[in-house]
């Protein structure tokens, strides 16, 4: 596959033969997990847009450097983020005779924008953590039971697990909080 920064390039110049080749590449995942999530072509194809204006947006504003991982890891989850966020104010509707205000298109796009940018910001201190408290927080986030990390890990007992479970987490958090973008994101 093609590195990331063709297809950046192509967004940023709104090249239609990049731009197609994304499609061709990338849109076929994104439809299938749509599907498997009670969700329709239509609703890939608005996803699927909504998601390359963002790229598109951040590219423009915030330089290039905002591509921690691949291009097509970076779209299919801001694609998973966006639908799973579409689902949930879906099953928040609910039927009411009185006037409701809608989010505009411009206010919904901004939020999906912060919500991306704070998953990255995340992604990336979580990345700046040992070994051993990327795999423990991992383990943690896939909600595995203590029990089932003492076997993984080899600990010796589950006390031992929920003490490093904790100290990863706080300098977790340390680490977000001493890092000048924290109040911006937050």
């Amino acid at each position: 596959m093609k590195h990331s920064d063709y297809f950046i390039q192509g967004i940023l110049k709104s090249d239609e033969k990049i731009v197609s080749e994304i499609y061709e590449h990338y849109f076929p995942k994104v439809l299938a997990f749509v599907y498997q999530n009670q969700g329709h072509r239509e609703d890939a194809e608005d996803i699927f847009q909504k998601v390359l204006l963002q790229i598109s947006v951040r590219i423009k504003h915030r330089e290039l450097t905002f591509l921690t991982s691949t291009f097509e890891a970076y779209l299919f989850t801001a694609c998973k983020n966006l639908w799973r966020r579409e689902l949930n104010k879906r099953k928040k509707r609910v039927t009411n005779s009185s006037p409701v205000e809608l989010v505009s298109e411009e206010v919904d796009m901004a939020r999906a924008l912060l919500e991306q940018e704070r998953f990255d910001f995340f992604k990336e201190k979580l990345s700046e953590l040992s070994g051993n408290c990327k795999i423990i927080l991992d383990l943690f986030l896939k909600k595995v039971s203590y029990e089932e990390m003492v076997r993984i890990l080899s600990y010796t007992s589950e006390t031992v697990v929920r003490q490093r479970v904790f100290k990863c987490k706080a300098k977790l958090i340390r680490l977000i909080k001493e890092d000048k973008r924290y109040r911006s994101l937050k």
